[in-house]
C-alpha cells in the first residue's frame, strides 16, 4: 500500500474526493490506496458474503457488504467485509440501503493480500474494536490462519478445524478449514 497524496487534507475533503481503484482509505490524515483484490482474496470474500447472507439475510438479523466505505471517527476506511447488525443499517426513507455509511461495522472482515502490510491492516481492526466493532478477523490466505479479535479479550489465532467465532444471534457454524477449502472451485 502505497500514500497517493503529499498535500494534507481533513476527513471532510477526503470524502469529497472521487472514488478510484484501486480503493483508497483515510487513516491517520494519510490518503492510502489498498492493493487490487487478486483471486484468492476476491473468492474467499465472495464465498464469506455469500455464506454469512444466507444465514442472516432472510431472518433480518445482518448483512455483510463486500468492499463498503465506512467513515467513522477520524478514519475513511473500507473492509474486505462489513457485516451490520440489520438494527444498525442505516436505511434511507424508501427503506433502501444509502450509499453512504458513516459508522464502523458490527464485524470487520480483512483477507491479508501478499501487498498489504498485516500492521496496517491490524490497525483498521483495532481501530473498528474502539469505535464499537465487536469483532474483527484477519484472514491470512498463505498461512491458512485467521486472527480473531475480540473488544474484551485478547486475540485468537484459530487453524485447521477450529470453529470461528460469529456475532451473537447469527446462526453459522464455520471452520477454518471450511474457508480456506473454498479456494479448490472442483
Amino acid at each position: 500500500m502505497t500514500t497517493s497524496t503529499s498535500k494534507a487534507i481533513g476527513l471532510d475533503e477526503f470524502l469529497l474526493l472521487p472514488e478510484s481503484k484501486p480503493v483508497r482509505e483515510y487513516i491517520d490524515g494519510k490518503i492510502i490506496s489498498k492493493p487490487m483484490p487478486k483471486g484468492k482474496h476476491s473468492r474467499l470474500q465472495l464465498k464469506l458474503c455469500n455464506r454469512i447472507n444466507a444465514a442472516v439475510e432472510n431472518t433480518q438479523v445482518a448483512y455483510a457488504l463486500p468492499e463498503l466505505r465506512c467513515s467513522f471517527g477520524d478514519r475513511s476506511i473500507v473492509p474486505d467485509i462489513a457485516v451490520f447488525k440489520w438494527s444498525r443499517i442505516p436505511f434511507d426513507a424508501n427503506g433502501e440501503i444509502p450509499n453512504d455509511f458513516l459508522l464502523c461495522p458490527d464485524w470487520t472482515i480483512e483477507i491479508l493480500s501478499t501487498e498489504q502490510r498485516a500492521n496496517r491492516v491490524t490497525g483498521n481492526i483495532l481501530y473498528c474494536l474502539q469505535y464499537g466493532c465487536q469483532l474483527g478477523w484477519l484472514i491470512d490466505p498463505e498461512d491458512r490462519s485467521i486472527l480473531v479479535f475480540f473488544t474484551n479479550r485478547p486475540p485468537v489465532l484459530l487453524q485447521l478445524s477450529e470453529l470461528l467465532p460469529v456475532l451473537e444471534d447469527i446462526d453459522l457454524k464455520l471452520e477454518v478449514t471450511q474457508v480456506f477449502s473454498w479456494l479448490k472451485m472442483n
